[in-house]
């Protein structure tokens, strides 16, 4: 198979090698496991919960995380994107489930995760309204943040060696890790780059071998297979004084957790195809609502919910392999893993040098996905802003120099993370810029070309009021045509397709901005047509190209948002 510029070799809906799938799986659930196990353990013990319900934790955690991730790589109805997104336990949620364990025990957090799970249902169902706030900058602004939260827990893997062993054991594995990965991605060619993670982390291995750091005794006491006696707690449905209390925290935390997925299941999008496409805000809902699921079933079971890893995203851009397959192996040998102890021990006794090592140049990678989504999506001042003061104060929130007297107890310790900060600070400020924005003009018609002349006029009227001239009105008429054909397309020419349009219109620094929204249809995205404009040769194409070059020459961009419900198209048009 042929690369391309991207360096892609195996894109979504492609199929790789078997062994490729299986290695490149292995790796993804390497590191999603250890963060799952990691993280269940920081908070069971934090809070004084028993080994018995830590171990049943861990193991419904680790379960429940595998299942999510292989629905991801699927499209079943409303769940799933098609992508790889590894699913395990969240960050975000580690302060006020640690609260909510001390102050009502498990029972009371249980029932708290699964009404956090019922609100990232809705805000699935509801994306598009939540559209101006969630927007790329915000979700560019979160992927950069991940890695300044997590690099402080990743740096301290580098000590995370047994006592009395070599001191030169845990900084070679670790700088043997990163060269190997570094050196074989930068100049390797061919298949020998898909290996360049793997090989990586084995050559780290056998450094930690050599020192004896790495732990055998760990692999020989596990046991073949098994599970951990059932720890159940129910659920409390008095809802008593500490929910309530807790509740907040808990939202707050879905909502951040449902930015995150929205990040990275945009992240996973971008790196997923040859030929850039616009995001499908479809698969993106159906992330988030297997993001719901997850957290639902989290909370029935009594562990820490769940979240979007976003080191498939990093993997696919280092080694070129985006398909979906490897989402499906990473699901199933994580969920086995719950089943087999010492396969699990195989995995976690790699030392904490190499794992730091891995995730060091997975987090470098992901901050520059983050980048390219903010710039791709433009800039201006204000996005500038906007980015540049949540980023700067999640890394001040990050490191405890923001009033820490106050902060630190706020909503349950939230703020202590940095992520969560800087991504609530970047939803207020972009929600104030839409609060503070005029009203456009509203116009509603059938989805229909009868629906033209009324449009046209409606348009003739903003661009007047404006203060624009006819030029202006008769470029606005032209691309509201353009975009209502498109719209309508042409299966429905000619019927009555019973779905209504709404068009909002509103001068922005001199130009015009159309926005469309429309009942959801079936038709190609009209961003990416666009964008590949003039690639379509064929005869049976050329009335549509057509169209879609006057609506080019007219509009200064055209953004295509496609949703369960909903199809939104935003048009600026500049002033002739």
């Amino acid at each position: 198979m042929s690369s391309n510029d991207s360096g892609l070799r195996y894109q979504a809906d492609e199929k790789p090698p078997v062994k490729v799938a299986l290695v490149l799986g292995l790796q993804l659930t390497a590191i999603s496991v250890s963060a799952t196990i990691l993280l269940t353990t920081v908070v069971m013990r934090a809070a004084g919960q028993s080994e018995a319900y830590l171990a049943w934790a861990v193991f419904a955690a680790v379960l429940i995380g595998g299942g999510a991730t292989m629905l991801q790589a699927f499209r079943l109805g409303r769940f799933g994107m098609g992508h790889v997104l590894m699913m395990g336990s969240s960050g975000a949620f580690i302060a006020v489930s640690i609260e909510a364990l001390t102050e009502g025990g498990p029972a009371t957090f249980a029932i708290l995760v699964v009404v956090s799970a019922l609100f990232q249902f809705v805000i699935s169902d509801r994306l598009a309204l939540f559209r101006r706030i969630l927007t790329p900058s915000v979700s560019g602004t979160v992927l950069m943040l991940i890695p300044v939260s997590v690099m402080a827990p990743v740096l301290n893997l580098l000590k995370d060696v047994p006592e009395g062993s070599p001191a030169p054991g845990a900084p070679l594995s670790a700088l043997a890790t990163v060269l190997v990965i570094c050196g074989l991605t930068l100049k390797a060619s061919g298949s020998l780059r898909l290996w360049a993670p793997v090989i990586g982390v084995l050559a780290g291995s056998l450094v930690a071998v050599f020192f004896g750091i790495y732990d055998t005794a760990r692999v020989a006491e596990a046991a073949w297979a098994g599970l951990p006696p059932v720890e159940w707690q129910g659920l409390d449905l008095g809802f008593g004084p500490a929910f309530w209390s807790l509740l907040p925290g808990f939202l707050l935390a879905a909502t951040i957790g449902a930015i995150r997925t929205i990040s990275s299941a945009a992240a996973a999008q971008r790196v997923s195809w040859r030929r850039p496409r616009a995001v499908d805000f479809r698969a993106v809902q159906g992330a988030v609502a297997t993001d719901g699921l997850s957290n639902l079933l989290s909370g029935l079971a009594g562990t820490v919910p769940n979240t979007s890893y976003t080191t498939g995203a990093s993997l696919a851009q280092l080694t070129g392999v985006a398909a979906r397959h490897v989402g499906i192996a990473a699901g199933a040998m994580f969920a086995a893993l719950a089943f087999l102890p010492k396969a699990l021990a195989l995995v976690l006794a790699i030392p904490g040098p190499v794992f730091a090592a891995y995730l060091v140049v997975m987090m470098a990678v992901l901050f520059m996905i983050g980048v390219q989504m903010i710039v791709q999506d433009g800039i201006d001042y204000r996005k500038s802003l906007i980015v540049g003061v949540s980023f700067w104060l999640g890394v001040a929130f990050q490191s405890g120099v923001v009033f820490p007297e106050f902060f630190s107890k706020f909503a349950g310790g939230l703020m202590n993370n940095g992520m969560t900060a800087g991504g609530l600070v970047a939803i207020i400020m972009t929600l104030f810029v839409e609060m503070t924005e005029p009203r456009p003009a509203r116009m509603e018609a059938a989805l229909d070309a009868s629906s033209l002349p009324e449009l046209r006029a409606s348009l003739g009227a903003f661009a007047s009021t404006s203060g624009w001239d006819e030029a202006m009105a008769k470029r606005l008429g032209g691309v509201c045509e353009e975009v209502l054909l498109t719209l309508i397309g042409p299966e429905e020419d000619g019927e009555q397709s019973g779905r209504r349009l709404v068009l909002l219109a509103k001068k922005d620094s001199g130009a015009a901005v159309l926005e469309f929204i429309a009942g959801a249809g079936e038709g190609e995205n009209l961003e990416d047509r666009v964008t590949l404009l003039g690639e379509q040769t064929e005869e049976a194409h050329l009335e549509q190209e057509v169209s879609l070059r006057l609506l080019r020459h007219h509009a200064a961009s055209v953004r295509h948002q496609q949703y369960h419900g909903a199809d939104i198209v935003t048009v600026r048009v500049e002033a002739p």
